[in-house]
């Protein structure tokens, strides 16, 4: 499938429309921080669950649940105030290669966060000036208070980093959760003094393989540079929102196999 600029904008347009809706949260790993009303409960959730969102959604999501569970479902009051007999259960808490140490350790660095930094929002809000074209000050911000405690080297693996270059799938995920905000609800929106214009696109395999189908990505590797040639190129459609494309982007890839094994044509 072959589109001219103004085609593919219409294109972009309309799949975002079909898929950025309130149905589109039931089987989605969002689902998990919609539980939820307080604002740093919202935050915590979503940031834990983005960390957990590799694999099948199903899987994303009945984890990132249980996890909620073992907090009590009520995450800001528990990473605050738990003790050392309340923290215990978490160290037995397995996705895939994230562990009960790293889960630990989740713990303790955000229990430093919204103790000594003020929260996640606040070390973002701070580290963004009005001349950042994008979000990988905050990111980088965040990052260096995240692991400021003594932590596992290998946990550092569960929070990737932009400036090695790693596509920061799941970050860039969380931060459109809380930055962009429009009318179906989807996404929280709750940083209002953060432009959703600076946010980069989440880049997985799914949305590579639509973007370079549909001549919106050259660049092989699923990397930072990537995100970066990918974002740019969808502000040519919207600059002042250029992630709200990821909903295309996904739904494409995830729902309707395009650019799969010759499939370049979406479903009706």
């Amino acid at each position: 499938m072959t589109f001219s600029n103004e085609e593919l904008y219409d294109f972009l347009e309309e799949k975002y429309l079909q898929y950025n809706q309130i149905s589109f949260i039931e089987n989605d790993p969002i689902s998990i921080p919609h539980c939820f009303e307080r604002v740093e409960d919202i935050e915590i959730a979503a940031f834990l669950t983005a960390t957990i969102s590799w694999g099948q959604r199903v899987s994303i999501i009945k984890s990132a649940r249980k996890l909620m569970g073992m907090m009590d479902n009520s995450p800001h009051q528990f990473i605050l105030h738990h003790s050392d007999k309340e923290i215990k259960p978490l160290r037995q808490f397995v996705y895939r290669t994230f562990n009960g140490r790293d889960c630990h350790c989740f713990i303790t660095s955000l229990r430093n966060i919204y103790a000594n930094h003020g929260g996640i929002h606040q070390i973002f809000s701070s580290s963004i000036s009005k001349k950042d074209a994008d979000i990988q000050p905050g990111i980088r911000a965040f990052r260096k208070a995240f692991f400021e405690l003594n932590t596992l080297q290998r946990t550092e693996k569960h929070f990737s980093d932009p400036d090695k270059n790693s596509s920061s799938k799941r970050i860039n995920m969380f931060l459109r959760w809380m930055i962009r905000k429009d009318k179906t609800g989807v996404d929280f929106g709750l940083w209002k003094d953060i432009k959703p214009s600076v946010l980069a696109c989440p880049l997985d395999v799914h949305t590579g393989r639509v973007a370079r189908a549909l001549g919106l990505l050259d660049r092989k590797q699923n990397d930072w540079k990537a995100v970066l040639e990918l974002t740019d190129r969808l502000k040519t459609f919207d600059k002042n929102d250029p992630v709200k494309y990821d909903f295309a982007l996904f739904g494409l890839g995830v729902f309707e196999g395009f650019g799969k094994c010759g499939i370049h044509e979406p479903k009706s």
